[in-house]
């Protein structure tokens, strides 16, 4: 799907993880924060998402070593979830259970019951 830039904020900062001194002096790691009212998404979808994520979603990458990477990373996922929530859910059917089912629960109660029953002490014997 086809999000609007202007929906999309990002943030910078250090990541941590290897890298060396390198590490200490970029801003790899990514953060893309963005405001589901304005993406510019069909209304069912922007309702999905809403119910999923909340009005804003916010992504963090920093697997990889370069904030160019992880900006396409953090693309990658976003766009994964929008297409998580445009896909219609399939409502499922309800059913019963079939006889022979009841039958296997109902029988392996039965045997659970009597092993219990053989445990306990009885004054009689």
């Amino acid at each position: 799907m086809n999000v609007d830039p202007g929906a999309l904020s990002w943030r910078f900062s250090r990541s941590s993880g290897a890298g060396g001194q390198h590490v200490n002096t970029t801003d790899s790691r990514v953060e893309l924060i963005a405001d589901v009212h304005t993406m510019g998404l069909p209304p069912e979808v922007t309702e999905r998402l809403l119910a999923a994520h909340g009005e804003t979603i916010r992504v963090v990458a920093s697997n990889h070593r370069s904030q160019l990477r992880n900006r396409a990373d953090a693309l990658e996922r976003l766009d994964a979830i929008v297409e998580a929530a445009a896909r219609v859910p399939r409502n499922r059917r309800p059913t019963r259970p079939g006889r022979g089912a009841v039958e296997r629960r109902i029988t392996a109660k039965k045997h659970v019951s009597t092993r219990k029953a053989e445990r306990r002490w009885r004054a009689d014997e």
